[in-house]
């Protein structure tokens, strides 16, 4: 949704969403936002959820979690990746679920592949536990020249296709009520 990233509003996901039919956005986008763990005093994402069901909230999410809390683990937290996907949809109930999985290049350490891997295999057996969850399988679609040098981040063209990939993705897995 940054325009320094996405100078073309077009490009940004909520206008993705709109090209998609979706009518209402509501945006909660924070950098390495975690589910359990705190950045610099930003909310977690459990927090921000419960935030947002505390206003009356009932409708799609679309949840784009993961890499943050795999690398938490690998660090060492002593929480699971199935707590973590389990607090989430604990706070959003009956509501239909988009998960986007997880990706990155990078090879060793908490960023490392393998370990975003084994958090989009907790993701997937969540399915199984929530049938109102659908899982995005972006870690299948996204191209390595999309990644910044870092190997976890995008460039503003890999944003923008995330960004149209996901819309599309939510018409189709998730599609609207008639």
């Amino acid at each position: 949704m940054s325009p320094a990233y996405l100078p073309k509003a077009a490009e940004r996901i909520d206008a993705q969403y709109a090209r998609v039919g979706v009518t209402s956005t509501r945006a909660e986008i924070s950098g390495a936002r975690s589910i359990v763990e705190h950045l610099k005093n930003q909310l977690n994402a459990e927090d921000v959820a419960k935030q947002v069901k505390a206003t009356g909230y009932e409708g799609c999410w679309v949840l784009a979690l993961g890499t943050t809390d795999a690398a938490d683990i690998a660090a060492g937290s002593n929480h699971t990746e199935d707590e973590r996907i389990d607090k989430m949809m604990a706070v959003i109930g009956d509501d239909p679920v988009l998960w986007v999985n997880v990706k990155t290049l990078e090879t060793s350490g908490n960023w490392a592949n393998p370990n975003m891997q084994v958090f989009d295999q907790h993701l997937e057996s969540a399915k199984a536990r929530y049938p109102n969850l659908q899982v995005y399988d972006w870690s299948s679609v996204v191209q390595d020249p999309w990644f910044t040098t870092d190997k976890i981040h995008y460039t503003s063209a890999g944003y923008a296709k995330r960004a149209a990939m996901i819309a599309d993705a939510l018409a189709a897995q998730i599609p609207a009520p008639s």
